[in-house]
């Protein structure tokens, strides 16, 4: 039987890169991966939609201690 040993993390709004690898700690992680995807929104300018990066996501892999 194979037991999970990795999940991943997401940096909540408002919560630094630390405070997130803290939260890991707590729950008994360690980051191994870290990933960043871009969040793109829709801008409507002069009847044309252009499609233009807004933010990004910031996603901690962890594994298992």
């Amino acid at each position: 039987m194979s037991k999970n040993t990795k999940r991943k993390f997401e940096v909540e709004e408002n919560e630094t890169i630390d405070q997130c690898i803290e939260r890991m700690r707590s729950e008994g992680y360690t980051p191994v991966r870290r990933m960043e995807e871009p969040i793109f929104q829709e801008v409507d300018r002069n009847g044309t939609v252009d499609i233009e990066p807004c933010g990004r996501k910031i996603i901690f892999e962890g594994k298992l201690e």
